[in-house]
């Protein structure tokens, strides 16, 4: 029987917003934020804005999240922040392995293989971010690169290791570019994904986890996403910036 999942909207501000910023556009959203019960929000803002907004969403409807963090509890690691002391700050959720990350800072697939084990043994969820580049794209590898990202970061999980794991499939050359994947090409990835999951750990994984969609999300394209069997959410980057915009995208409509 295939069960019910339950859609998340997260939305990854990057480095984007001061703390007022923040606080402004947090107001904002809440105080027009309809009472769905039907959907999950999340808001993962910078560091440094966690402080000022954890308190905001506290016993609202919208979950705290962060961008990143470094697999161990304490210790001489200048720059970086543990998963203990994200769950200080109201965390539920964090994005790892997103692919600025792995650009930028070039981080490996252990790397965000430890990142995943500690985000939760610290009751963590991770949003494991996977996805292929252009170049993989065009030469026709990505479903071979995002199924061995997939498995890099998973192996040896339990399955109800993999419950608490939501994947976020972000195609690379559609992050922050304006392109977007069609529906029907982010549909086939998902369902290669869910497959796949359902090859190494099961049935009820492969339902139970949510598949979310990133790659310049806008409200224009949200509710065709989202009309998709195997997208259970999306993870916004851009969009998720103004009020208004991500508003619309977390009242995507659901499907007939």
């Amino acid at each position: 029987m295939m069960l019910a999942r339950m859609p998340l909207i997260a939305g990854n501000w990057k480095m984007n917003k001061s703390g007022t910023e923040a606080r402004d556009f947090v107001r904002e959203f809440l105080a027009q934020l309809p009472a769905w019960e039907d959907r999950e929000v999340l808001l993962c803002p910078p560091f440094t804005a966690l402080a000022v907004v954890g308190p905001l969403l506290y016993g609202s409807p919208v979950r705290l999240g962060a961008q990143n963090l470094y697999p161990e509890e304490s210790g001489a690691f200048t720059g970086e922040i543990s998963p203990r002391m994200l769950v200080d700050a109201g965390c539920a959720y964090v994005i790892l392995g997103h692919s600025e990350r792995r650009h930028h800072f070039r981080e490996d697939d252990p790397l965000i293989r430890r990142k995943v084990a500690a985000a939760l043994a610290s009751g963590l969820k991770p949003i494991l971010c996977i996805g292929e580049s252009l170049s993989q794209w065009e030469a026709g590898l990505a479903s071979e690169v995002v199924l061995g990202q997939l498995r890099a970061a998973l192996v040896d999980l339990s399955a109800e290791e993999v419950f608490s794991v939501v994947v976020a499939y972000e195609p690379v050359w559609a992050i922050g570019t304006g392109r977007t994947a069609t529906p029907d090409q982010a549909q086939e990835m998902h369902a290669l994904i869910r497959a796949e999951i359902r090859q190494l750990w099961g049935q009820e994984p492969a339902e139970r986890l949510r598949l979310l969609y990133g790659g310049s999300v806008r409200p224009e394209n949200i509710d065709e996403l989202m009309a998709c069997p195997d997208i259970d959410g999306a993870l916004v980057g851009g969009a998720s910036l103004e009020v208004e915009s991500f508003l619309r995208i977390v009242g995507f409509r659901q499907a007939s």
